[in-house]
């Protein structure tokens, strides 16, 4: 049995006019996500990891930005067609931990139905699945609310 470890960063614009999509889950908040897709930062940036740790490559090689196949996709079907490209190579996820940094809103009354999501589209537990948040004390574009960052590690076996 082996191992592989990736890491996962992902950056969006918050703007008006916008839903805001955090682990699969629509967020109450007067911002959304800016971006190609339903710009899910979560998701985003563990389909990253899972492809780093693949060796395949990132987001942007598998669902490009340039394509109209993804013009505002739910981020839930990237990261269950992530799971299906790591599968190819013979690899599952054990577990995901993973980082979200904005000044609000405050995501602790939806971390519990971000893990369900996540765990049930990479068929895992729902406590293999750690969504931690933070903010930047009002330093930088976080702080000023102008965008939002999600951070992901995650482990492979195969």
């Amino acid at each position: 049995m082996s191992y592989r470890i990736g890491f996962g960063i992902d950056f969006h614009q918050l703007v008006e006019g916008r839903d805001l999509w955090i682990g699969g889950v629509k967020i109450p908040h007067h911002l959304g996500a800016k971006g190609h897709s339903d710009a899910d930062v979560l998701l985003h940036a563990i389909c990253d990891a899972m492809l780093g740790a693949a060796a395949m490559g990132d987001i942007g090689v598998h669902f490009p930005d340039t394509s109209a196949d993804f013009k505002d996709i739910d981020s839930k079907i990237l990261l269950d067609r992530t799971m299906g490209l790591i599968a190819g190579k013979g690899y599952r996820v054990v577990n995901v931990d993973s980082s979200l940094c904005l000044e609000a809103p405050k995501i602790k009354p939806y971390v519990a139905a971000m893990q369900q999501v996540i765990a049930g589209i990479l068929g895992l537990e729902a406590d293999d699945v750690s969504i931690k948040a933070t903010t930047t004390e009002k330093m930088g574009f976080v702080g000023r609310e102008e965008g939002l960052v999600a951070y992901a590690t995650v482990l492979l076996t195969r």
